[in-house]
């Protein structure tokens, strides 16, 4: 089993992007909008996401050691739906170094 508690590298990995509505407040969103981009008319993506070396403004810890969500309860869909052992959670904890619990996989 995969702990994403000591992980975070999806975090520091992917653009987290998701449906604007999600951080309006007046539609029903519970992101916080300040700690949101906008991508499109459609999308917005948590800071810190949508860049080369992306790590997310929400993330707080150490990368492979200990690390939390500061808005945990308010995440987007994205991070709800992120599973943890899938492709890209491997792909991703391979990225930054964290091989303990992997099993090895191919990254392109």
């Amino acid at each position: 089993m995969l702990s994403c508690v000591d992980c975070g590298a999806c975090c520091a990995t992917f653009r987290v992007s998701f449906y604007w509505a999600e951080s309006d407040p007046f539609a029903g969103g519970s992101v916080p909008a300040e700690l949101t981009t906008k991508i499109s008319p459609n999308l917005v993506s948590m800071a810190g996401t949508n860049q080369p070396n992306p790590r997310c403004v929400a993330l707080t810890g150490e990368i492979g050691k200990q690390v939390s969500c500061s808005i945990y309860e308010q995440r987007s869909s994205t991070c709800r739906e992120f599973e943890a052992g899938s492709a890209d959670c491997l792909k991703a904890r391979l990225k930054h170094g964290i091989t303990d619990d992997v099993i090895p996989i191919r990254v392109a």
